[in-house]
């Protein structure tokens, strides 16, 4: 075990109270005390693991070709049941981020639509390494652990800068910054997150369904988890609680890294990807309940890998794509707008005639977090993003003062 991080008594004392890391979500946190941040913020990036589609987390419903192009895939506009909630008359958040639209109105949330990273590629694994990277290909670290090497170094006899919770420390976090790791037991017993899940996936089946229902059945699970319901409370909502009260905490990380997987969504797209996006949506909540007052000096970058095709496959799903929309919320981000060069849907404003094309860079997001939000100075930020000097960071992202 040499090649894991050490972890000291504060750690395991953090690492106890955030045991809620499971099955697709994770957490790592990292917390610079030499920094002087401003006003103490914080800053969280969510990496969506399996490359959710934009086009249907925030729909451009006022695009003259989106009905057409997207087909079974359209939502309803906003006003009519279960319809899309309105950001601005052109963009509509799906119908289960209702938090995130509650944000929005109050000025909270920036979406940044058609954006994608340095990469075009389809692949989940070479593209979440460069995503994590921040660079056009796969480095050894990741730009947020590199960013945090730009800050003073730790004082002899100081805490532990930086806890991991979970199986493993996302690529994002690597490097030379000092990160801990720590990962709960495992249950003897399954959780039953991975019965329900079961059942989702076997409960149709024509060989083994029955008995996959009488099994479940036989072990007291009711008729909602054997439909394929979520628990009601998911891992990645009792992760981003556990994040946010480690962040709240006043010697506490100030920065966070969490995981959420669901979003490839091949067949059925509409249910599956209404489970994965209601979940996000009351991770965020949490995370801003959790939080308290320092909501209002905290940025969460919410990124993908790549987005989707833009229209429906055979099975009413979407495959791997490029352009996708990132999500800023939090009390220091200057939101209640959409932000994007919007390419537009027709056929040949289509990247390679299928996926939407990105008129961003997520490298300009993530440059203007760091500079803007946490503070650090431009030999940092090159150090997070190398050959990335022609991506001017964007302004405008976060509130002054």
């Amino acid at each position: 075990m040499s090649h894991l991080p050490r972890i000291g008594r504060r750690g395991l004392l953090l690492g106890l109270t955030a045991l809620a890391a499971t099955r697709q979500a994770r957490l790592a946190v990292a917390a610079p005390p030499a920094l002087a941040m401003p006003d103490d913020r914080r800053l969280v990036v969510v990496i969506q693991r399996g490359a959710m589609d934009g086009l249907a987390a925030l729909a451009p419903y006022g695009d003259a070709n989106y009905r057409s192009l997207r087909g079974p895939l359209a939502l309803a506009e906003p006003g009519r049941e279960n319809g899309l909630l309105d950001c601005g008359g052109f963009f509509g958040l799906a119908p289960e981020l209702r938090n995130f639209h509650r944000f929005f109105q109050e000025g909270s949330l920036l979406p940044v639509h058609a954006i994608a990273g340095p990469y075009r590629n389809r692949s989940h694994f070479e593209a979440q390494d460069m995503l994590e990277s921040g660079a056009p290909e796969r480095l050894s670290s990741g730009w947020l652990n590199r960013a945090l090497e730009g800050t003073p170094p730790v004082p002899k006899g100081a805490p532990e800068r930086g806890l991991a919770v979970g199986n493993d420390l996302p690529l994002l976090m690597r490097g030379a910054q000092p990160v801990g790791m720590w990962a709960p037991p495992r249950p003897v017993r399954p959780p039953p997150e991975l019965y329900a899940r079961m059942a989702d996936l076997l409960h149709a089946d024509p060989l083994i369904g029955d008995a996959v229902r009488e099994g479940l059945r036989a072990r007291g699970f009711a008729a909602d988890a054997l439909r394929g319901e979520p628990p009601a409370r998911s891992g990645f909502v009792s992760l981003a609680t556990s994040a946010g009260r480690l962040l709240a905490a006043p010697q506490g990380p100030r920065v966070a890294a969490l995981e959420i997987g669901g979003w490839d969504t091949h067949a059925n797209q509409n249910y599956a990807l209404g489970r994965a996006l209601k979940q996000l949506d009351e991770g965020m909540a949490a995370l801003r309940g959790q939080l308290g007052p320092a909501w209002r000096h905290t940025a969460v970058l919410v990124m993908t890998e790549f987005g989707r095709t833009a229209r429906a496959n055979g099975s009413l799903g979407t495959d791997h794509g490029t352009g996708g929309v990132a999500f800023l919320i939090g009390g220091a981000v200057q939101g209640g707008r959409v932000v994007a060069d919007w390419p537009g849907l027709a056929e040949g404003q289509l990247f390679e005639k299928r996926d939407l094309a990105p008129t961003r860079d997520l490298r300009a997001i993530a440059k203007a977090l760091l500079r803007d939000h946490l503070g650090l100075p431009e030999a940092a930020i090159a150090t997070a993003f190398p050959g990335a000097e022609g991506v001017a960071a964007e302004n405008g992202l976060i509130r002054e003062g």
